[in-house]
């Protein structure tokens, strides 16, 4: 029994922690959320806080990394120019204290988690 319980717990150990890794996708089509940017903190589902490292971003929906190619991106977004095409409404904010979710929201917790 213990065995077994070992192999769980080092394979656990061992998976990569998720992270907020985001690429921008230049076709609606190839996105997982669509991203509709507001002009206010108050008008957000979530307020966003861009990172420059990958480990910043670890686990946290609201601090985004994104990356270079698709294939590093745990989620693909294409920003939409009217806010009724939007699954999330976004903004970007300078601080980490400024970043989060504003309301209950069907992608919360989601970004993240998504390359778990």
């Amino acid at each position: 029994m213990r065995g077994p319980i070992a192999a769980i717990l080092l394979a656990l150990a061992a998976a990569p922690l998720s992270a907020a890794d985001i690429y921008a996708v230049e076709a609606e089509s190839l996105a997982d959320v669509k991203v509709f940017l507001v002009r206010y903190e108050s008008q957000a589902d979530l307020c966003v806080r861009r990172v420059r490292y990958e480990s910043q971003a670890r686990g946290r929906d609201e601090l985004w990394h994104f990356v270079k190619t698709e294939s590093e991106a745990d989620v693909r977004v294409f920003f939409v120019p009217y806010e009724s095409q939007a699954d999330l409404r976004v903004q970007f904010v300078r601080h980490d204290s400024q970043a989060g979710w504003r309301h209950e929201h069907p992608w919360q917790g989601r970004l993240a988690e998504r390359s778990s």
